[in-house]
């Protein structure tokens, strides 16, 4: 039996799994101040641990996008998937920061295959012009999984430990891994997708996408593309903020506004609400601007990808309010402003790339932007006892200021060879972002 609009069928599948993903690494964000005091872990010992993990984030990257580009998406995504799931739930034996951090270091080498594998699906299944909106529901994944951490972690601390929060996310991640080696499938091996929307996702890719000129994976031919650098600056320069938020916002709800872990439950997932809209609707921003604005795709691209680093302003401001319910307010503002950007960023990474290597570039992108937020991680844990978290806010805005401003000065769209089409044919479900 064909099922209608299963391209957004497959969305949904790839958006659990970053759900999982993100579920995963958001938990220890959330358990912090309660296994610091049971582990006896110093803010600086903390800093360390979350650097474990970016660092080997970062550097797995453009391996994770390199091994999915080469064995292909089902099976590289699974690989990676089912390792994390187990390696989530060895951090509930560790016994001090250094074992934490090692077990955390693993998770970050296992979880780098999650926006290469993501992207490279999603680049395989749209036509360009639907791709931004599922990017942006894909993407959506990352900050729901952010926001389930708080009242799932501190539902298992409250009835046993903190340790059973990742014994949990790590069974759950397990079962998924299961649910996608049965359902996913290639587009031209999915024997329930239609010919008609076959046809559509084809015919609407762009000419370095058709299957008739790949080329073999090529970090030579990435690191030509003037994209490339663009991208992989913009991510140095951007991820910082949404690493910070990750990390610390459980830590500065209670030391700087003095929440009890009750109320960090009810409020610290609300920056990621926020960043959930951000997601979908930036996602819907670039076909809007192209429609209306009258500006090409990729430009539309660039256009979402200004207004979320202008948003980071609101974070900036964050010392300059007294309420605590401000500051979650301002901290809402930065989590729609990341997931914002980010999403257009991989829309621009998909529309810069052939198959055989937007995984690989897209890795490659995200290895930088880790390296970044490492590096900032690195300093924020040595600053913010120090300075004190706002003139950090600060710094972030002004980091994401300067990303945009590297995409719209050198991020150019790549020429297409203009499809042959016959006179008065239609395909199914063309203006429309609706499945077909």
């Amino acid at each position: 039996m064909k099922i209608k609009g299963i391209r957004w069928w497959m969305v949904g599948l790839m958006t659990v799994g970053l759900i999982i993903n993100y579920l995963a690494r958001n938990t220890l964000s959330v358990a912090a101040p309660t296994l610091m005091s049971d582990l006896s872990i110093s803010t600086e010992q903390y800093s360390h641990i979350v650097v474990a993990w970016q660092v080997c984030y970062a550097l797995m990257q453009p391996v994770a996008g390199y091994v999915i580009d080469a064995i292909g998406t089902k099976m590289g995504f699974a690989v990676f998937a089912i390792a994390w799931s187990v390696v989530c739930a060895l951090a509930a034996f560790a016994t001090g920061w250094q074992s934490l951090a090692v077990a955390r270091g693993a998770l970050g080498l296992t979880e780098s295959a999650g926006f290469p594998g993501g992207v490279k699906a999603i680049t395989e299944w749209f036509p360009a012009k639907e791709r931004s909106v599922a990017i942006g529901w894909f993407n959506f994944g990352s900050s729901f999984g952010a926001l389930l951490a708080p009242p799932l972690v501190v539902w298992a601390i409250l009835h046993s430990g903190w340790q059973l929060a990742f014994l949990i996310v790590g069974a759950i991640g397990l079962i998924w891994s299961g649910l996608w080696l049965w359902l996913y499938k290639h587009p031209l091996d999915q024997r329930r997708l239609g010919d008609a929307e076959r046809d559509y996702i084809l015919a609407g890719q762009e000419s370095h996408l058709k299957e008739g000129v790949q080329k073999k994976a090529s970090w030579k031919r990435i690191l030509k593309s003037r994209n490339f650098f663009a991208i992989a600056s913009a991510r140095m320069l951007s991820e910082p903020a949404w690493q910070t938020f990750n990390a610390w916002i459980p830590l500065y709800l209670m030391t700087e506004r003095h929440m009890n872990i009750k109320e960090m439950a009810l409020f610290a997932w609300l920056p990621f609400l926020a960043a959930d809209i951000g997601c979908v609707l930036g996602g819907y921003l670039s076909p809007l601007f192209h429609r209306h604005f009258k500006v090409s795709l990729f430009t539309s691209r660039k256009l979402v990808m200004l207004l979320g680093c202008l948003c980071m302003i609101g974070p900036a401001c964050i010392g300059l309010v007294d309420s605590a319910y401000t500051a979650i307010a301002l901290l809402c503002v930065g989590g729609f402003a990341h997931q914002t950007l980010s999403g257009a960023l991989f829309s621009i990474a998909s529309d810069s790339f052939g198959k055989n290597d937007v995984a690989t570039a897209t890795g490659g992108g995200q290895m930088c932007g880790f390296i970044g937020a490492a590096a900032f991680t690195a300093v924020f844990g040595v600053l913010v006892t120090k300075v004190g978290y706002s003139p950090l806010f600060v710094v972030l805005a002004i980091l994401d200021l300067m990303a945009a401003v590297i995409i719209l000065s050198v991020a150019r769209a790549i020429p297409q060879e203009p499809e042959p089409q016959a006179p008065g044919t239609a395909q199914p479900g063309q203006g429309s972002l609706l499945p077909v």
